[in-house]
């Protein structure tokens, strides 16, 4: 992945890491009830979950292109589509929110990280995005292999760093999503529609 390249693909994982989805919702939940340090299985376990994802769609979008190489063209043009459709529905979507039972038990780190495996691997809508995201910074000329390593250890620190960043904030990130999460949600939602329109023109 030329560099160039990876810095874009760093800076779309950072936007889309502040979109709202059912880790990062997990670590603003298990932050609250939890803690950091519990939460810290939660997040690890969501980290492989995306390394599994990232795998299978990245490596399914390569069986495509070993078939034909003009598919890249048609995938961007597909994948940007159904970023735009994301972005629309995360922009209508109401403010996110976070009911938390009470008299809640300190959760075995077994159990936190499975949740946070499962979260991430059995979202329907997980490998599908990936499959619309990937092949706009895709290099059908370089090594599939390296090109996985980069993106999904690129997107793995950076979703990492956020939901530390929200579990640790938990109880202050809340009331304030409930005062802007309208606003939040029209940023990110723009976000997807930016990328979906603008990075499958990119050659």
């Amino acid at each position: 992945m030329a560099i160039e390249t990876w810095w874009l693909y760093l800076a779309a994982c950072a936007g889309l890491s502040l979109t709202p989805g059912p880790n990062g919702l997990l670590a603003l939940t298990h932050g609250a009830l939890h803690g950091v340090r519990r939460t810290a299985f939660t997040i690890l376990g969501g980290a492989l979950g995306f390394t599994a994802v990232i795998a299978l769609s990245l490596f399914g979008i390569g069986a495509l292109l070993a078939a034909s190489a003009d598919l890249l063209f048609w995938l961007k043009l597909a994948g940007g589509a159904y970023l735009v459709y994301l972005g629309i529905v995360v922009w209508r979507s109401p403010p996110i929110q976070v009911n938390q039972p009470s008299g809640a038990r300190p959760a075995h780190p077994c159990g936190l990280f499975a949740q946070g495996l499962l979260a991430a691997t059995t979202n329907p809508k997980g490998i599908l995005f990936f499959v619309a995201f990937l092949p706009q910074f895709l290099d059908p000329t370089a090594s599939l292999l390296a090109q996985f390593v980069a993106m999904a250890a690129t997107f793995v620190i950076v979703e990492i760093v956020f939901e530390f960043v929200v579990a640790r904030a938990s109880q202050s990130v809340q009331p304030w999503l409930a005062r802007v999460g309208r606003t939040f949600n029209r940023v990110t939602g723009g976000l997807f529609v930016g990328i979906g329109v603008l990075l499958p023109l990119q050659r």
